[in-house]
């Protein structure tokens, strides 16, 4: 424990960091568009186009955290169920786990308290009411269902991306699409938050618990589901890192833990040793 800390702090900041950025840009981007006051909501009259825009918004700053020289270090995971994932894929080790989803968070209930210093009475309001996460009206089965649904489609888009050499540049930008997608689309059902981090964010200080225990089951249930699916697959791939994005000249602590790239970067594009076990792997499975 001891070791981990002092050696990968750096990453746990910027995993807290991470969520926290995005807790920001979903408050302040909600009361942007959805408080009456507001005047960008004044000037659009459609509820479905501010919707729209709040979707496009997040995934933007989704794809922005993914490539952000914090996350292409601490692999921008900033959600529980995707750490949880990868530990039980083998490749974060146990007490990196534990601080990345302790990080993760106070790092989001850190980003809405900003907002709130921000946004001040407009927080409160209704139609903000800091971002929270709740069931739709559809009820809580379904919002159960839809979480399960969106969570299960993101963790296989990431793993059959990121470890895939003509592919893995992207994989932050298919995160980043799904999440715009899922905000507009699944939003209704559910809230979309795929992050049992992200939802307590918004339900601590708002107090506003409904249906929490969905969005700390269905999402790590849903992604631990489709690491099982890619394992077990005809073809299976190997899982070579937890990082979203690999092609950076961050050090990777990941594969660090696995004897990978020794601490210094994690680039399964541009490194000839991975990539050509990749290759390998691929070739021979199809032969």
């Amino acid at each position: 424990m001891r070791q981990a800390l002092a050696s990968h702090w750096p990453e746990y900041l910027m995993e807290a960091a991470e969520l926290g950025i995005f807790m920001i840009s979903a408050c302040l981007f909600t009361a942007l568009l959805e408080y009456p006051a507001s005047p960008v909501r004044q000037a659009i009259a459609e509820p479905l186009v501010c919707h729209t825009l709040i979707g496009l918004a997040m995934g933007l700053t989704a794809i922005g955290i993914i490539y952000s020289p914090w996350g292409k270090q601490s692999g921008a995971h900033f959600n529980p169920a995707v750490t949880l994932t990868f530990w039980r894929l083998g490749k974060v080790a146990s007490w990196d786990s534990v601080f990345y989803i302790v990080a993760q968070f106070a790092g989001g209930v850190a980003g809405v308290e900003l907002s709130a210093l921000v946004l001040g009475a407009v927080i409160e309001d209704t139609t903000v009411n800091y971002a929270v996460t709740v069931p739709g009206a559809e009820g809580r089965s379904v919002a159960f269902l839809a979480e399960f649904v969106i969570s299960f489609g993101i963790m296989t888009v990431i793993l059959g991306a990121s470890n895939r050499p003509s592919l893995a540049r992207l994989t932050g930008v298919f995160a980043g699409v799904l999440v715009a997608v899922y905000i507009i689309v699944e939003g209704p059902l559910s809230g979309m938050s795929m992050n049992p981090a992200r939802t307590f964010g918004s339900a601590l200080p708002a107090q506003v618990w409904t249906g929490f225990w969905i969005y700390c089951t269905a999402p790590v249930l849903a992604m631990l589901a489709a690491a099982r699916v890619y394992q077990r697959a005809k073809r299976p791939r190997k899982v070579f890192c937890a990082k979203l994005h690999h092609n950076n000249d961050k050090r990777c602590i990941f594969c660090e833990y696995h004897g990978g790239a020794g601490g210094d970067a994690c680039d399964v594009a541009s490194q000839p040793d991975v990539t050509q076990t990749l290759n390998k792997t691929i070739h021979l499975q199809r032969t």
